[in-house]
C-alpha cells in the first residue's frame, strides 16, 4: 500500500512519458510480484516456523529489495536520478506495517492452530526435540514422545494418535516401515536425510525393462547451464568490482594503517575434483596467526588472533570481496560449495569419507550451506546441503541462493565460529551442535 501511494502521489507524474491507468496497474502488479518473490525467498510468509523477529526481518528485507528494484525502474522511466526521499518514506512505512502484520499474523495463527502431537524417532543422532525448543517451535510441535527406532519398531502402534513424526538419522529400511505407517494413518513425517538420501534426490526418473527406475550419476550439469552460469559470474563480478572498489580501497588503507602488515592473504583451498588453488581475502588476523604452521579454525568473535579492523570486515563480509577477482578469472563461481583447506578437509574425511563428494562442483563465494546453515549446523549437515545443491543444478536455484545470501549478511549467527577449544575438525559427531566455520 505504501508503494502504491508513493507511486501515485509522487513518481507517476514525473516519468518522462506519462503513464495511462493500465500502465500504472502494471507497475503496481510488478511491485507486488517482486515483493511476493522476495518474501518467499526470505521465508517472510512462513508464519508457522519462523521466529517473530525473523519474520519481521524477512518482511522488511523483502520490501527493501522490491523497493530497490522499483527505484531503478523509476530511474529509467524518469531518465534522471529520482528524489529518493519519498521512496525512503514509503520503505519506512512498509517496515512499520511489516512489523504490525507479522505480530498480528503470528498471534492469530497460533491462536487458531493448536500444536501438533509430535513424536521424534531417532537412530544415530538425537536432539531434534532440543532444536524444537531452541527455535521456539513448541507452539507448532508438541513433542509427546522421543523414541529410539528399535523401541518404535517393536510396537509401531505407539505412534497412534500422533499428528507429526520426525525421523532423525534413521536407516532406509527402518525408515520406510515408519513412513508407510505414517502415510496410511495420515501422519505428517519430517525426515532428516542421510547422505545417500540426498544423492537419490537428484536421481533421473527413467523406464527400463518395462520397470520404473532411478538413474543416479556424478554431477553432470548441462552445457547451457554452465554457459549461463559463467556468463553471469563474469557480468556480476565485473559490475561488483566497479561498484565496490571504493570500499575495497578504504579497507586496504585501514588494514595497512593498523599494523603495517600485508593487506591481502592467500590460503590454499580445494575446488572441483580436488584441484588446489589459492583463495584471496582481506587480512583480518594478525600476521603471525598461524606461525606454528598448524591449520586452525576460527572461533569467531572470541578469536584473539583477529585484528580490530578484522572484526569489522568479517562482520560485514568485506573480507571476502577480493574473491570477486577470482570469480572474474574463473577460479571461483558466485554460487557453489565453499572451498575448504586441504588439512581441514582431510580431518573431516577421517570421520566421513563422503565429504569429498562436495568436490564435484566448482567452489563458490556463497552456497546452499552458507545460506541455510546456522551456528549449530555440523559439517555433516553442511555436506548434505552442498550435495542438495549439486544434485539439482539450475540457474534459478543459483539466483535464489544469491538473493538469500543478502538475508544472512546481517545475521550474527551466520558468522559464528567453532566453540572455544574446539580447534580441529573432529567435532563431526551426529549429535554435535557446534558449527565449524567453512569459510
Amino acid at each position: 500500500m505504501q508503494f502504491v501511494i508513493c507511486w501515485h502521489e509522487y513518481y507517476a507524474e514525473r516519468v518522462a512519458v506519462p503513464f495511462l491507468n493500465r500502465q500504472n496497474l502494471l507497475m503496481i502488479a510488478f511491485y507486488v510480484l517482486l515483493y511476493v518473490i522476495f518474501g518467499c525467498v526470505y521465508d517472510g510468509f512462513n508464519i508457522s516456523v519462523q521466529k517473530l523477529s525473523l519474520l519481521i526481518y524477512s518482511q522488511a528485507l523483502a520490501a527493501f529489495m522490491a523497493d530497490g528494484i522499483m527505484f531503478i525502474v523509476i530511474w529509467i522511466l524518469m531518465q534522471r536520478f529520482p528524489n529518493p526521499f519519498p521512496g525512503f518514506a514509503a520503505l519506512a512505512g512498509q517496515i512499520a506495517w511489516a512489523a504490525i502484520w507479522s505480530v498480528v499474523a503470528h498471534k492469530l495463527y497460533f491462536a487458531t492452530h493448536q500444536a501438533k502431537r509430535t513424536a521424534v524417532i531417532y537412530d544415530v543422532r538425537r536432539g531434534v526435540d532440543g532444536l524444537i525448543r531452541e527455535y521456539k517451535l513448541e507452539k507448532k510441535f508438541d513433542v509427546q514422545a522421543v523414541i529410539s527406532i528399535e523401541r518404535c519398531l517393536s510396537n509401531i502402534n505407539m505412534l497412534e494418535g500422533m499428528e507429526t513424526v520426525f525421523l532423525s538419522g534413521v536407516h532406509s529400511h527402518e525408515r520406510n516401515i515408519i513412513l508407510k505407517y505414517c502415510i496410511a494413518n495420515k501422519i505428517q513425517a519430517y525426515v532428516i536425510p542421510r547422505v545417500g538420501d540426498v544423492i537419490m534426490s537428484g536421481a533421473k526418473k527413467i523406464h527400463l525393462f518395462h520397470l520404473p527406475m532411478l538413474c543416479v550419476g556424478r554431477y553432470h550439469p548441462t552445457p547451457e547451464y554452465l554457459f549461463v552460469k559463467r556468463l553471469f559470474d563474469i557480468a556480476a563480478s565485473g559490475i561488483a568490482i566497479v561498484v565496490l572498489s571504493p570500499i575495497m580501497l578504504v579497507t586496504a588503507i585501514a588494514i595497512k594503517a593498523e599494523d603495517g602488515g600485508p593487506v591481502l592473504y592467500k590460503q590454499l583451498r580445494l575446488t572441483k575434483d580436488g584441484k588446489e588453488f589459492y583463495i584471496t581475502k582481506f587480512r583480518s588476523m594478525r600476521v603471525d596467526a598461524e606461525k606454528d604452521g598448524i591449520a586452525r579454525l576460527s572461533t569467531g568473535e572470541n578469536d584473539d588472533r583477529i585484528t580490530r579492523v578484522g572484526h569489522f570486515i568479517r562482520k560485514v563480509r568485506i573480507d571476502e570481496l577480493p574473491q570477486l577477482f577470482q570469480i572474474l578469472s574463473g577460479a571461483l563461481s558466485i554460487v557453489g560449495p565453499r572451498p575448504e583447506r586441504p588439512e581441514i578437509a582431510a580431518e573431516y574425511e577421517k570421520e566421513m569419507p563422503e565429504f569429498r563428494l562436495r568436490l564435484q562442483a566448482k567452489a563458490g563465494l556463497t552456497g546452499y550451506a552458507q545460506v541455510y546453515g546456522k551456528y549449530n549446523t555440523t559439517p555433516y549437515d553442511k555436506l548434505q546441503m552442498d550435495l542438495m545443491y549439486i544434485a539439482q543444478p539450475s540457474f534459478l536455484e543459483d539466483l535464489r541462493i544469491i538473493f538469500a545470501t543478502v538475508k544472512i549478511l546481517f545475521l550474527p549467527e551466520s558468522t559464528a565460529g567453532i566453540s572455544e577449544g574446539q580447534t580441529t575438525a573432529m567435532s563431526v559427531g551426529k549429535d554435535c551442535n557446534i558449527e565449524i566455520e567453512i569459510s
